[in-house]
């Protein structure tokens, strides 16, 4: 679950945070994302910039929910999710247009490369004009469509290095834009990831693995009068940022398996934000600069036993790691004036471990199984050292915030009958030090630790096998609610911002077998809290999407589909003045695809 219900082409790129589970929201992710075992989060922010992945051929996607997962890394408080690339063989590419003049395009061409070697190179671009952003009735005269372009270029390398040994290697480059439907809203995120990985795949199997992120990152931010009838720029924000990482990982043999892992990693993040704001006219009067960096090294371990199919399997997996957090800054000067403010905030470190137990007994159509784990997350940079300011609403930032721990453990049973799938999982955790905007007095906030967050909840879902189509279900039920004293004492037994009590999906989609295909989708997310306090509430909201289409030729397809069919008022913010903002409208798109 985003921190926003907004999509990666209409919502502010700081507000792609991932969750799962209820545990609470910001925008940093408590759910690690890994592409190809390298995480994906902003070094600088935590958050995730989705429109990446278009630079790249996504294969799969695995999903752990809940945490401790020991040789993904730290940060898998909520769960992890393992993006895994895919190489090309041939050619194959697609073009769609849209509602509000929007296309979408997309190439990908591979082949062999000397003996034993492949090559791949993945191309996307996108555009629309974009849709206004405010709810239809307290729309102003400065209030319009917000346009959104995005696009990037993949390489990725695979060839044979002596026996048993492979080298692969990856280069990828994307470009965001997009503004938020006022002038002075354009923001811009512009990235490069390169990594390389060597492999043996001998009987005994290591794994080396190196990479670095390159992420520069722009955004302004507007004050618009009541009535909306006016705007101002409020602040213009540039955010450097740099990841550095590196991987070893032994699996060796025991007769001719390999279900232990060992090994070891490094991350490191770098990165400053500079901040102009006070704006006369258009002109800023102060600058800010703040920032720091934060080093995490750790060895883990994780062994598998037993019958991946039938019987008994168990998992046990652990790590302990270092983290430090380099000196922080944080500088904030008149332009034509003196230094306001010159900060040093001194290094720390510490250690933490976590871990993740799991068993699951297969028998005849019934599958049992449990986990338990313990998962932390440190703190970002962003959330350490930068202040911010939305409308009246100020956040001043915290360098002694702690890391957040979580203890939590679930329990789940699936069922195969006939051409039906049941699957049912109960799950608790405890997330201490969660970080929350925590509010001191009107329109003024600090980010905190607070002491808890408690969520408890129940997943289903069920899955029936029609023949041409699936027909599959699902629904989720998540109490979350706020442990807090002190300062935070009024949120205590509150529900967090941004979660959901409630969420289902109904989709139908037909097989690959037939020339005509289909999916209908009717997903139905609840209401929620905007604030900690819950003084505002977000609505419910029910959305379908839909879309047919026909493989006229082994190589060719058609198809038609779209987006929040019933056009429902999907509201994703509201400002403490009222205002409402919304997410996707009703967008249909007509395209094809092609395969060699």
């Amino acid at each position: 679950m985003q921190f926003r219900r907004s999509d990666g082409r209409s919502a502010h790129p700081t507000s792609q945070g991932i969750t799962l589970r209820g545990l609470g929201g910001n925008a940093s992710s408590r759910a690690l994302v890994t592409l190809d075992g390298i995480p994906q989060a902003d070094p600088f922010g935590g958050w995730v910039a989705w429109s990446a992945y278009d630079a790249i051929d996504v294969g799969g996607i695995f999903v752990t929910r809940g945490g401790g997962s020991g040789a993904d890394g730290p940060g898998a408080l909520a769960g992890t999710i393992s993006l895994h690339s895919e190489m090309t063989d041939g050619a194959s590419g697609s073009i769609a247009y849209g509602s509000r003049d929007s296309w979408d395009a997309s190439a990908s061409v591979g082949t062999e490369l000397g003996a034993g070697g492949q090559v791949t190179l993945d191309a996307r671009y996108g555009r629309g004009d974009g849709f206004i952003p405010i709810a239809k009735a307290q729309r102003g005269t400065v209030d319009r469509a917000a346009p959104y372009e995005q696009g990037g270029l993949g390489l990725r390398l695979r060839f044979d290095a002596g026996d048993d040994h492979q080298i692969e290697a990856s280069v990828r480059g994307f470009s965001d834009r997009r503004d938020r439907g006022t002038d002075f809203t354009a923001s811009k995120i512009d990235g490069v990831d390169a990594s390389v990985r060597f492999l043996h795949k001998g009987d005994a199997q290591w794994i080396a693995l190196a990479y670095v992120q390159l992420r520069d990152f722009e955004s302004g931010f507007a004050s618009v009068a009541t009535g909306r009838n006016s705007v101002a720029p409020a602040l213009f924000q540039r955010v450097p940022a740099t990841g550095l990482g590196g991987r070893i990982e032994v699996r060796p043999n025991f007769d001719g398996e390999n279900p232990l892992r060992i090994g070891a990693d490094w991350r490191r993040t770098v990165g400053r934000t500079e901040e102009d704001f006070f704006f006369s006219g258009v002109t800023p009067s102060r600058h800010r600069i703040a920032g720091g960096s934060s080093d995490t090294v750790g060895a883990f371990a994780e062994w598998t036993s037993g019958d991946s199919d039938y019987g008994l399997l168990w998992t046990l997996s652990g790590r302990v790691d270092r983290w430090s957090l380099g000196e922080g800054y944080r500088l904030e000067r008149n332009i034509a004036g003196p230094v306001i403010t010159d900060l040093r905030f001194a290094s720390r470190q510490g250690w933490e471990g976590s871990g993740r137990a799991g068993v699951r007994w297969s028998f005849d159509d019934i599958t049992l199984r449990a986990a338990g784990y313990r998962g932390w997350r440190l703190p970002t940079l962003n959330e350490l050292y930068r202040p911010f300011r939305i409308g009246a609403e100020v956040t001043t930032a915290n360098e002694m915030l702690r890391p957040e721990r979580l203890w939590g453990g679930e329990a789940g049973i699936d069922w195969r009958l006939d051409n039906m799938k049941l699957s049912a999982t109960v799950f608790a955790n405890h997330l201490e030090n969660a970080i929350a905007n925590v509010t001191l007095a009107p329109n003024l906030n600090q980010r905190q630790n607070l002491d808890a967050i408690d969520s408890k909840g129940f997943e289903f879902s069920a899955e029936q096998d029609l023949g041409p189509a699936t027909l599959r279900a699902t629904y989720a039920y998540t109490d979350a609610r706020v442990d807090a004293s002190g300062a935070a004492a009024a949120l205590d037994d509150r529900r967090p911002a941004q979660i959901a009590k409630h969420g289902a999906s109904l989709a139908l989609r037909s097989d690959t077998r037939g020339p005509f295909g289909g999916f209908a989708t009717l997903r139905y997310i609840g209401g929620q809290n905007e604030d900690d306090l819950g003084l505002l509430r977000l609505d419910d909201a029910l959305t379908l999407d839909a879309g047919l289409s026909w493989r006229f030729s082994d190589a060719i397809s058609i198809e038609a589909r779209g987006e929040n069919l019933t056009g429902e008022l999907v509201p994703a913010a509201i400002s403490s003045a009222g205002i409402v903002e919304r997410a996707t409208p009703r967008t249909l798109w007509i395209g094809a695809r092609a395969r060699f």
